[in-house]
């Protein structure tokens, strides 16, 4: 009898973010309570729940700036603030980081140069910043002051620094805060694109609950911990809603009760 080699089965790949018994504790105030959560690659996660419940303070430690970090917090295989991530993760604030004294190509060549300095890598860093503009559809206003921008344009300014160099995950702190439905559309529109054509996995956080529609997967937070880890469907299924607010409410009464018991015992 002949023995035939067959190829291994595929791996699957490790989550882009996996997080373990995650604390985050700022002076006397605990602000995210041992989470434990996945993103997978490749998808848009999105990370809802209301002001204030810790959203910001988990993106920052995702991306290594968050200070009294413990547990487990590995992202893209590595540490989160790993050295080797700085080129592969894309990071937004809710504050536009533009300088306004320079053009929105400026802006640009200026953090492009940060990431890949050299004279050789002078052409690559010129296709990079070119493609980060048409990206965020603002070519046309590729010359103009970002003093000069509206406060939308000057928020894709941001998103265009942080798709230097293709990271492989993109994370974002409310990108579409304050902007009119049209733009919306258009950068989620592009999420989709990034997600689909380039692989991209992205982190993208809010507090307008429709935008969870528009996410492959969701993690829902309050107070610090997470309520729901699961894609819309799932999260809609679980609770009997319609809709992901109701969802999301359901899941605050239910995590509400179980306090209620767990004190009463």
């Amino acid at each position: 009898m002949m023995n035939y080699a067959t190829d291994p089965p595929p791996q699957t790949p490790a989550p882009a973010v996996h997080a373990d018994d995650l604390t985050v504790v700022r002076g006397s105030r605990t602000v995210l309570h041992h989470l434990h959560f996945t993103v997978p690659r490749g998808q848009i996660t999105g990370l809802l729940g209301p002001s204030g419940c810790g959203k910001s303070t988990l993106l920052r430690s995702i991306v290594g700036t968050q200070a009294k970090v413990r547990g487990t917090l590995n992202v893209l295989g590595h540490p989160a603030g790993h050295s080797t991530l700085r080129s592969r993760v894309g990071y937004v604030t809710q504050a536009p980081s533009v300088y306004d004294d320079l053009t929105v190509r400026q802006n640009l060549d200026y953090f492009a140069a940060i990431l890949d300095p050299g004279r050789a890598a002078a052409e690559r860093r010129h296709q990079h910043v070119t493609q980060a503009i048409a990206d965020v559809d603002l070519t046309r206003h590729a010359d103009a002051l970002a003093g000069n921008l509206s406060g939308g344009q000057r928020s894709r300014v941001s998103l265009a620094v942080a798709l230097l160099g293709t990271p492989e995950l993109l994370v974002l702190d409310e990108p579409t805060v304050g902007l009119d439905p049209v733009l919306r559309r258009d950068l989620w529109n592009l999420f989709h694109d990034l997600a689909a054509t380039r692989g991209t996995t992205l982190l993208v956080s809010s507090h307008v609950m429709d935008e969870a529609e528009r996410c492959h997967r969701l993690l829902l937070m309050r107070e610090g911990e997470v309520l729901a880890d699961d894609t819309p469907d799932a999260l809609r299924n679980r609770t009997g809603t319609d809709t992901i607010e109701a969802a999301f409410l359901h899941l605050v009464d239910e995590a509400a009760a179980g306090r209620t018991k767990e004190s009463t015992r």
